[in-house]
């Protein structure tokens, strides 16, 4: 009996290898399985390489990394292009296709000899059962089925619902290719039980992805309005939006390309409505010079970047965390907007939530960055208490603010009330020029650096939100980790492996990412002698933005990788150990020294 298991499968586009996966993953939720899937595909437009990992356990998934425990091979050349994404380790069970033609004992795993190998005739079974080849995803998920002893009378319903249109013909062929699944796996049964565990709470999960949790909170926060333009890893934001924002009075713009699409956002805000566009490294390019504009404008808008390996086109299909620095400094002269993380599916609503929250108080463009595996990854999340969320409203003029209205007012805390079009009194001009309260454009010098202070000012209040960091671990710790967005669920587990080593380590995961807020890095620092940035960049751009604000140790350093290259949590503890070597042979040296 298992608690754990780590599933990958690849093959060729149109094997159904993401459709067997999300039918094992829903499954799995439907009995009270924690559960987490990833999928990646190659950069083609049409065909080229699939793959999915399957992550299924009786406790929280924190990430999805670390070896397979079993590998499925409908082809070895499509399989092998994952390279490091689908880790195969001697205590891996392999499943590959029988008409590739390889032995069992000749697999193309460089370095590797996995001790449990099945050759099965997938397609060959696919088509005696359900009379075509296009069923090997049902082969295999009834396969994984019988040797784990996963959701079988749940993925048979699955899969009478799933072709109920295709009449009972399609239906039942389906059902034999899933019970030959079965049969196959129980004529040749595992030598020890690999059975998953019963769950710790029975009851069913939430199944979603990061783009369509994101999209659920925008409606919930009060977004009525979105403008944006199809890009890869973001577009599903869009259709989720085009399906239900209209049932709660909303509308969503496609619009001919990113800079449109930002700029009707821009619109849309200066009208009064809460407004979302979404995009990826490259669109975001694009969108910079509206969201200037809407800085010192001073509307409010959330802009969503699902972040992709870079630069230019760069990866369009994999997880990267190299847009922090655009979405930091991505503005011509002296401009600050708030740039929050969610490090999972389920954080995301709260992180969405946040953000137009955070949009409607400070009056300004707030930037969202999500990533490909985060917005694209299937994970199940308990049931959102949304009663435990409170929604902001920007800050309106009253009818006494209405007289000689002044739009860009300087006061205490920076923020001005804003009026909207068609309100009496209220009408202002707001463009990209620097301009004084009034709103009337203006080369002033003093002016100038006096609306600049405002919009600076305006900010400092965020600096107190620590409820927007998360500290794990021990107080005093002497090493130290920091991680952000999807890849601090690496660190959480290599947080959990260390303790139960009884490494002494804690963990900081930030969500406002900038401004960089110094007193929360120097708290946690004052104890750390060593420690680890962790993050999936090739710069450690977290790394390095934190260092140009707050004092960091000289000997924490980044663990910083590039997309497609994940790192594992394993890996995060091996460093961990040789940091406590390092701190012991250091204070057995100054003793040496005292004595």
């Amino acid at each position: 009996m298992i608690q754990d298991v780590i599933i990958g499968i690849a093959g060729a586009g149109g094997d159904g290898v993401i459709s067997a996966g999300e039918s094992l993953i829903t499954a799995a939720a439907l009995e009270g399985y924690h559960g987490m899937m990833t999928k990646s595909f190659g950069s083609q437009i049409r065909g080229g390489e699939a793959s999915c990992r399957v992550r299924l356990s009786t406790h929280p998934v924190l990430n999805p990394n670390g070896p397979l425990d079993v590998a499925v091979a409908l082809n070895w050349e499509d399989f092998r292009r994952f390279g490091a994404e689908l880790p195969v380790e001697s205590s891996t069970m392999v499943v590959y296709e029988s008409r590739t033609g390889v032995a069992a004992d000749q697999l193309p795993l460089e370095g590797v000899r996995p001790g449990v190998v099945f050759s099965v005739p997938i397609a060959e079974m696919a088509q005696q059962n359900a009379g075509t080849e296009k069923a090997k995803n049902i082969v295999i998920i009834g396969l994984l089925a019988g040797w784990f002893g996963i959701g079988r009378e749940s993925m048979l319903a699955g899969i009478r619902k799933k072709f109920a249109r295709k009449g009972a013909e399609v239906v039942e062929g389906n059902a034999r290719a899933f019970q030959a699944g079965l049969d196959f796996a129980e004529a040749h049964p595992l030598k020890e039980d690999r059975k998953l565990g019963a769950p710790h709470n029975r009851s069913a999960k939430m199944l979603t992805d990061g783009n369509d949790i994101c999209a659920a909170a925008a409606i919930f926060a009060g977004c009525t309005f979105f403008g944006g333009y199809p890009i890869t890893p973001s577009t599903e934001i869009m259709q989720f939006l085009d399906r239900e924002i209209w049932k709660y009075g909303g509308a969503v713009l496609q619009a001919e390309d990113e800079i449109a699409g930002v700029g009707a956002v821009v619109g849309a805000s200066f009208a009064g409505k809460k407004a979302m566009t979404a995009t990826s490294g490259p669109g975001m390019s694009l969108k910079t010079e509206m969201l200037g504009l809407a800085s010192i404008a001073e509307l409010p808008l959330v802009c969503i970047n699902v972040q992709r390996g870079g630069p230019s086109t760069g990866i369009p299909t994999k997880a990267e965390q190299s847009d922090l620095f655009q979405a930091a400094f991505s503005a011509h002269g002296d401009c600050l907007r708030p740039v929050l993380a969610p490090v999972s599916v389920g954080d995301t609503f709260g992180i969405t939530v946040e953000a137009f929250n955070l949009a409607e108080q400070y009056q300004t463009p707030v930037i969202v960055l999500s990533d490909q595996e985060i917005a694209q990854r299937k994970e199940t999340v308990e049931p959102i208490d949304t009663s435990r969320f409170g929604l902001v409203e920007r800050r309106r003029p009253t009818d006494a603010e209405l007289v000689n209205y002044t739009r860009f007012k300087v006061t205490e805390s920076g923020i001005s009330p804003i009026s909207q079009p068609g309100v009496p009194g209220g009408n202002y001009l707001a463009s990209g020029i620097e301009h004084n309260e009034a709103g009337g454009p203006t080369a002033n010098g003093e002016t100038h650096a006096r609306m600049n202070e405002k919009r600076f000012r305006k900010f400092n209040s965020l600096k107190n939100r620590r409820d927007l960091f998360a500290v794990e671990g021990e107080p005093d710790a002497p090493i130290g980790l920091v991680s952000w967005g999807s890849v601090s669920g690496v660190a959480k587990e290599a947080l959990r492996l260390a303790q139960a080593e009884g490494l002494h380590v804690k963990l900081l995961v930030p969500k406002l990412l900038y401004p960089v807020v110094e007193t929360v890095y120097q708290d946690f620092f004052a104890s750390v002698r060593r420690g680890l940035f962790i993050e999936q960049s090739f710069q450690g751009q977290l790394y390095r933005l934190v260092r140009m604000y707050a004092d960091v140790p000289a000997r924490v350093r980044p663990l910083a990788k590039s997309g497609s290259n994940p790192i594992q949590p394993t890996e995060v503890l091996e460093r961990l150990r040789e940091m406590v070597a390092s701190l012991q042979a250091t204070h057995q040296h100054a003793e040496a020294i005292e004595g």
